[in-house]
């Protein structure tokens, strides 16, 4: 067995050096000079990072794209294959491509690198979406064509045809043609553009690669303008493949690189399959000890990027463990500003001065990673002033982290249950809050790109800005839902004790309601200054039963916030709110309002509200998080979590 291994060891070593030895050169290449990188540095790494990850970032139509870090050291990567070109031989040149590219420009921050059948670029810039670049290469034959007359119409004419057809393809962006000339030959022409160009920035930059045919190339047979946006070509033989190669990624259950067929009667089949099997040996070998090291990391960037396809207008960004480590004096004890069962929260300072709140995955959370990853996968879609913006993550050695913008006055919870902090939250400013977080949820329920219930709305999960103004967070609990859906079933129910409405607790049953259970129960706390889940009285009636028995007996002053009282001539609208909150708690789901209808009744006084009957009622827990339905077994690896195992029962109110 040893002799075997020390054998494959050997191959495995001598076939690497021989891959690398061997790439062939670019037929043209550009380094921009004026924008350089040291060793060692920030964009090096982000660099590294980015080509990494290139070749199996394949979406389709041959075209490839990644990138790392944030600015000013980010590093963008593309890279695109002929249209014509099959899968093995679009990664095997893009492979090339970024050995032999990082080999020629070893220090430009910007370079491209031409193959016959793809290219590669890299930037420090933003390269997707955008066909500003202005580092077109001419390459052409130095032998003039042997029959100019009319061969720079002919041309035109003809990648006119092709760049038409390309800007109008479609995802590929991939036209070829040929054209009959007036002295019996021919010339074949190709126009690409990469898939990310609309139609219209795709058409601009193919003409602005013909435009420069005139200044550069009018007699010559055989050329090239090409830019790592967009690309033409003519020449007066078949260099392209008649029947395009339709390019799709792997599947993720099959390797990326499909090896052809030994045949016992071709010497050439044999070589090439020969080529072809130490390569693929190669790439699979390191792509399977990448794997070994960094699995759990590579599955959880893969699932966030497959699931963030639109945030390319969003500041997003991924960050470096060392920034995090350096905004947060190395997650030091003075800068926790809370706990939850996601795990600590920091407060942090990026380089540029701004304060960030920089959630740190506890490594002993049971549920914290299925968490991370919704909460990327969400909030980075989310983007609406009464919800927490989400200014990036990072994903490195261990360590699972979510940077967001900085709270200044923390959770609400943190004011509102506090007996000096209080008095800060007159009437007005409580008001302002209620409907922050009604205008979040109806953002969340009806007006975002994906419909999305919260599943864990609650005081300690509404931040307060500088201004008081409240921001809904924490979407590690949220679910998807599909519009079309009036209400959905889940055996794993999720959530906060006292704040989650009784069908979702016993059934299963979850909806837009669900939420609107739990900001009832946000409006009544908000009003009475109570905490639902410690609330008790002398004749231990649950929270709700009491706000509903003092409004059934028209005593709420009972129940509302000395404070407010005093002095306060917002008295209609506080026992208003309390009439809307109880609407919002009542234990038929159907009755319930939408939260549209809530934001309605809070700003049109003049609507009349319904009576409410009771509301749900709960015996008290001690418990925070409920875990799963379907596993009375198995912690759920916090403190906070515990199994739901509550009963109910239908009470009247004394």
């Amino acid at each position: 067995m040893m002799p075997k291994l020390m054998f494959l060891s050997f191959y495995f070593i001598c076939s690497l050096n021989t891959l690398i030895l061997a790439q062939p050169d670019f037929f043209s290449k550009y380094c921009d000079p004026d924008f350089n990188y040291t060793t060692n540095s920030s964009f090096q790494i982000n660099l590294n990072r980015a080509l990494a990850r290139l070749p199996a970032s394949n979406s389709g139509y041959g075209f490839l794209s990644s990138s790392s870090g944030q600015n000013p050291d980010t590093a963008n990567t593309i890279a695109l294959c002929r249209g014509d070109t099959d899968l093995v031989s679009c990664l095997t040149c893009v492979n090339n491509s970024i050995v032999k590219l990082r080999e020629i420009c070893p220090n430009q921050r910007v370079s491209s690198g031409y193959y016959d059948n793809c290219l590669l670029s890299y930037s420090n810039d933003i390269i997707l979406g955008k066909n500003n670049i202005n580092d077109f290469v001419e390459e052409y034959m130095d032998i003039n064509a042997t029959n100019v007359a009319g061969l720079l119409e002919d041309v035109l004419k003809l990648l006119g045809n092709v760049t038409t057809q390309a800007a109008s393809g479609g995802q590929l962006k991939y036209a070829s043609g040929t054209m009959g000339r007036a002295n019996g030959t021919a010339i074949y022409g190709l126009a690409q553009c990469t898939p990310d160009l609309t139609n219209e920035q795709c058409r601009d930059c193919l003409r602005d690669a013909v435009a420069r045919l005139d200044g550069c190339c009018r007699i010559k047979m055989g050329v090239r303008i090409l830019s790592p946006k967009c690309n033409i070509r003519y020449e007066d033989h078949l260099f392209y493949d008649d029947v395009n190669v339709n390019i799709s990624p792997p599947s993720q259950a099959q390797s990326p690189f499909v090896i052809p067929a030994r045949s016992n009667t071709s010497v050439t089949r044999i070589v090439t399959s020969i080529v072809m099997t130490t390569a693929a040996f190669v790439m699979i070998v390191v792509s399977i000890c990448i794997f070994i090291m960094l699995r759990r990391r590579k599955l959880l960037e893969e699932s966030i990027e497959s699931k963030i396809v639109d945030t390319s207008t969003v500041e997003f960004s991924e960050y470096d463990l060392g920034t995090v480590r350096r905004a947060t004096d190395d997650f030091s004890e003075e800068n926790k500003i809370g706990h939850g069962g996601f795990g600590p929260v920091y407060k942090g300072e990026l380089q540029d001065g701004r304060l960030v709140a920089v959630k740190r995955l506890s490594r002993d959370s049971g549920q914290g990673e299925p968490q991370f990853k919704n909460e990327v996968m969400l909030v980075a879609k989310l983007h609406h002033r009464n919800l927490v913006g989400l200014l990036g993550f990072c994903l490195e050695e261990c360590e699972r982290v979510l940077i967001y913008e900085y709270m200044p006055n923390s959770s609400l919870d943190k004011i509102l249950f506090d007996p000096d902090k209080r008095s800060l939250l007159d009437w007005d400013t409580r008001f302002n809050i209620i409907e922050g977080v009604a205008r979040g949820l109806l953002y969340l329920h009806e007006d975002s790109r994906v419909r999305i219930i919260h599943r864990d709305l609650k005081a300690s999960n509404i931040l307060l800005d500088a201004k008081m103004n409240a921001k809904i967070t924490d979407f590690g609990m949220a679910r998807l839902f599909n519009p079309d859906e009036t209400q959905g079933n889940t055996r794993r129910v999720v959530g906060t004790y006292g704040y989650m409405a009784p069908e979702y607790i016993m059934h299963g049953q979850f909806s837009v309601k669900l939420d609107v259970f739990s900001f009832g129960v946000v409006l009544l706390e908000l009003i009475t200054g109570q905490q639902n889940q410690s609330f008790q009285n002398q004749d231990n009636v649950y929270f709700l039963s009491y706000a509903w028995k003092n409004w059934r007996d028209g005593t709420l002053s009972n129940i509302i916030d000395p404070i407010l009282l005093k002095g306060s001539s917002s008295l209609n609208d506080i026992i208003r709110s309390i009439h809307i909150a109880l609407l919002c708690v009542q234990k038929n789901v159907t009755d319930r309002p939408t939260i549209s209808a809530v934001v309605l009744m809070l700003n049109s006084f003049s609507l009349t509200l319904q009576v409410p009957s009771e509301p749900a009622f709960f015996i008290p827990y001690s418990g925070d998080h409920v875990g799963a339905l379907e596993d009375t077994s198995k912690g759920s690896g916090s403190q906070d979590n515990s199994v739901n195992t509550a009963s109910f029962s239908d009470m009247t109110p004394r």
